[in-house]
């Protein structure tokens, strides 16, 4: 995310809200001086597109060609497109939770602006007053459990009810400003980031007094929101046995605040859970939390705020007892002992094409299966080994001059893969256009192997979206149809693609959805924030509208048995972040998407594909009669035999998974 370099009233304001909570104030220099949040106010806005230039040389932009382009604008009446994917269910977010303000000059704006710190808007145009006040009500990520979505908000958390997908329903409202709201749920606990200087113990929605207006001649000096022992960064824990009365009973505070947070499950440990926590605005002063300190030269003060993650340890039998156990010096150059160990080797975007050093991680995707995480760390990509939670250790890092901003990650169900996502632009920016490179602002994929990565391909979102559409790279989880890679992924006002990454160096887009721009004429914060697959059915977090439900169709790139295999895998909780492995059931549904993966490929014969799609039905209509089930035991030798024949690894192992489920099969 890029950091936001127009002056507001509230320097406060702009390092934290717009620099770090929206991640728009995240510095795409990793390690921008905090003193540099208080720029010209002459500078552009980062609200305003940025026009477009001639592509580089070599380099293709999105294409013009697609349903997608042209569609009509609006809030909630665009144009949409969809293939490989059909609508099912709209909910909007709750009137708290909304700006019912369209007109800058509406007092609910300047009433919004103050509780967020800014007392002097004269500065900052009419537009992007009513923009940066719409920003504290935009929806963020998800966490499910059960019958039950958790949605984050920079204003507090929605909890709804998804027993039937179609018509989801809400059930309470957690109002706790704060921003940026990230959630993440395990038993009778929901863990929430908070990043803003707006937010507050209590929770309470009144804010702080703004700053006063600076002394004459030091309206450029770096100001920080005054210190108050009522102020609340960091990650909230609250109790939600009674789902409708959510309480609060932890709040571990942390000097540069939550920005995300990443639930972690040690395998060895029953009694407690960890948060790694990933803040990336500016450190408060010590007069507000002790021990902190922003020095941004390691060599100068080597307990900096800087350059680390937090570890929160959670006792689940006493989780108002949670508290930092661990910072981790996660950037540290093994060598030298240097806290500032990994640098960014420059970018394309022109405000961060000179080298940085990272100091920060936007998003930690662990794996505790394969003892192992991922970070996207502003300026790098890293590797973490986590078998010991309090204490992860980098094994590997690795860095691209196509990336401007390491947003987010993903590993592969085998663990041989990672997708890192680069959010060029920070979210607020037109990224997508045709004279938008499709390096820029897109997945990398690496391999990953002996905890080494190495560099396969990029994806981008193929479409072109227009310049008020703010689109790049964001967030997403994987679909669980076996003998394949896919993920589904958020694109802002891209809106949602599903890519098949199986083949790490070919990835390709096998379903999508898209509305047209929010505003024809203005850029307007909007779109998908998130995109995950639950149970069965994909759910998409729109910033400015609220919650989608979606489920996948059947087209030339995926099946109606792919996708029913799919829905076989059931999950109690998903916390995206905390990846965990997917296993299939041994049923015949499976064996059928993997006939027509083999099929598609063209691994197998369609004679020895028909003979087997016939053997599987007259199995499931005997219900696995002893005879139908003799046959697919007769079956499975053969098919095993062909594993060691298969022209690809993929096709090898689709052919072994077949022959186990022929072996044990389960209706």
């Amino acid at each position: 995310m890029k950091r936001l370099s127009f002056r507001l009233a509230s320097v406060a304001f702009a390092a934290a809200v717009v620099c770090s909570s929206w991640g728009a104030l995240k510095a795409q220099t990793p390690t921008a001086p905090a003193a540099k949040a208080a720029q010209d106010e002459e500078e552009e806005s980062p609200f305003t597109p940025q026009p477009p230039v001639p592509l580089p040389a070599g380099m293709t932009g999105s294409t013009t060609n697609d349903p997608r382009v042209g569609l009509k604008p609006g809030l909630y009446d665009a144009g949409e497109a969809a293939m490989g994917m059909q609508h099912l269910a709209f909910v909007k977010k709750p009137d708290a939770f909304r700006m019912a303000a369209t007109d800058p000059d509406d007092p609910s704006v300047k009433k919004t602006l103050g509780l967020l710190g800014i007392s002097d808007t004269k500065k900052i145009p009419k537009p992007m007053q009513l923009v940066i006040a719409q920003l504290a009500f935009s929806n963020s990520d998800f966490a499910f459990q059960g019958t039950h979505l958790f949605q984050g908000n920079f204003y507090g958390v929605n909890f709804y009810d998804i027993s039937n997908p179609a018509k989801v329903s809400l059930i309470t409202s957690l109002v706790c400003p704060g921003g940026q709201g990230d959630v993440s749920v395990y038993g009778n606990l929901l863990f929430m980031s908070v990043e803003m200087p707006n937010g507050r113990l209590d929770c309470g929605v009144q804010g702080f007094p703004p700053l006063p207006p600076p002394e004459p001649g030091h309206e450029k000096d770096h100001r920080i929101p005054t210190a108050s022992p009522d102020r609340f960064r960091g990650v909230r824990v609250f109790d939600i046995s009674d789902i409708k009365n959510p309480k609060q009973v932890a709040a571990v505070q942390t000097c540069r605040g939550s920005h995300t947070h990443t639930l972690v499950v040690d395998p060895n440990d029953k009694d407690n859970v960890y948060l790694y926590v990933s803040g990336t605005s500016f450190v408060r002063q010590s007069e507000e939390l002790a021990g902190c300190s922003g020095e941004e030269k390691p060599d100068k003060d080597p307990n900096t705020s800087l350059f680390r993650i937090d570890v929160i340890k959670v006792p689940l039998a006493a989780p108002q007892e949670a508290k930092v156990v661990s910072s981790p010096r996660v950037f540290i150059d093994p060598r030298t002992g240097a806290l500032n160990g990994l640098n960014n080797g420059g970018s394309h975007d022109k405000k961060a094409e000179k080298p940085a050093d990272t100091n920060q991680c936007h998003d930690i995707t662990v794996y505790s299966s394969l003892g192992l995480a991922a970070g996207a760390c502003s300026g790098n990509g890293i590797l973490l080994d986590i078998k010991d939670p309090v204490h992860p250790k980098r094994v590997d890092a690795v860095n691209d001059p196509n990336y401007s901003y390491w947003h987010s990650a993903s590993f592969s169900n085998d663990g041989t893969k990672v997708v890192f996502t680069d959010e060029w632009g920070g979210g607020l920016q037109p990224r997508c256009r045709p004279t938008d490179p499709n390096k820029w602002g897109s997945d990398a994929i690496f391999n990953l192997k002996d905890d080494k990565l190495s560099f396969a391909s990029y994806y981008k979102m193929p479409a072109a979206q227009t310049e008020t559409e703010n689109c790049v790279a964001h967030n997403g989880s994987l679909i669980p149809v076996p003998g394949r890679d896919i993920e589904v992924q958020a694109w802002y006002q891209g809106g949602i693609s599903v890519m098949d990454f199986t083949d790490a160096m070919h990835p390709y887009e096998i379903a999508y959805f898209d509305r047209g721009p929010v505003d024809a004429n203005t850029l307007i914060l909007g779109g998908d924030w998130s995109a995950y697959w639950y149970n069965g059915y994909i759910y998409g977090s729109e910033i400015a509208r609220g919650l989608d439900v979606f489920k996948l169709i059947p087209s030339k790139f995926l099946t109606q048995n792919e996708i029913d295999a799919a829905s076989l895998v059931q999950v109690s909780e998903l916390n995206v972040q905390n990846q965990q492995k997917i296993t299939w059931p041994s049923k015949l549904p499976v064996a059928l998407a993997y006939l027509d993966q083999l099929g598609r490929s063209q691994a197998l014969s369609s004679s020895r594909i028909a003979d087997l799609n016939k053997a599987i039905a007259r199995a499931q209509r005997s219900h696995l009669g002893k005879k139908d089930l003799a046959k697919l035991h007769s079956m499975a030798t053969s098919v095993e035999t062909s594993a060691s024949d298969a022209k690809n690894p993929q096709d090898a192992g689709r052919l072994h998974a077949l022959a186990q489920i022929l072996e044990n099969p389960t209706v």
